[in-house]
């Protein structure tokens, strides 16, 4: 796929979001065409379908169902950076990756000519084998992330705030954020949304059933 016209539908329940991103694609004729997405039997798939994660609110999760489980496309979750949750229930259900809302034109073009392509994050989407670098590299290994810093950032990108995290894994407020400056200066970000990512991306998907979605937007260091 890679220096060929990448056909792209872009599904989103909000009118500015879904044409913000038309819009950003439409300014790259010669890699992307935007075309609609359709159930209609005989009606071709796009190539990668950028799907966004606000669909999935009130339960709504049939659309993604569909897509994901009997198109050809690759599915793209839009995520954002307050909705965490949303992101690892759109990669709980079998999504080909994520891109951020926030990401600029460039990110999103690379994005999704990458999953036209295969290969998300430059890396190929096929599992990687038991104890290799990548493998490493995925599950924190690399990094030397103890267990309670791993479980700190999974609960961080389900959408946990700290003092939820620290109900939930029965420690003190001063103590989850002990591992949570830990675990950021292990991973190299300063941000919340940062280590949302991060956690996301190296195979931290936490468990929709965990998800409260009420994602802080920072950390009180």
């Amino acid at each position: 796929m890679i220096g060929q016209l990448v056909h792209v539908g872009v599904e989103s329940p909000q009118a500015i979001v879904r044409e913000g991103i038309v819009a950003l694609l439409e300014k790259h004729p010669d890699q992307v065409r935007v075309v609609p997405v359709s159930t209609e039997p005989g009606h071709p798939d796009p190539d990668v379908v950028l799907y966004d994660v606000m669909a999935l609110l009130g339960g709504h999760t049939e659309p993604l169902a569909h897509l994901v489980e009997t198109s050809s496309s690759k599915v793209l979750a839009v995520g954002r950076d307050l909705r965490p949750d949303l992101v690892g229930q759109a990669l709980a259900m079998g999504v080909d990756g994520f891109v951020s809302l926030g990401a600029d034109e460039q990110e999103l073009v690379t994005a999704v000519c990458s999953a036209a392509a295969g290969c998300l994050d430059g890396e190929p989407q096929d599992d990687p084998e038991p104890g290799s670098s990548t493998a490493l590299h995925r599950n924190g290994t690399d990094v030397r992330l103890s267990p309670r810093e791993k479980e700190v950032l999974t609960l961080i990108a389900a959408g946990l705030s700290n003092q939820q995290i620290a109900a939930d894994m029965f420690l003190s407020i001063n103590s989850v954020k002990t591992y949570v400056r830990s675990a950021y200066r292990k991973i190299g970000v300063q941000s919340r949304s940062a280590a949302v990512g991060w956690a996301i991306r190296h195979g931290f998907v936490p468990d929709p059933s965990t998800a409260t979605g009420q994602a802080n937007g920072s950390v009180t260091e």
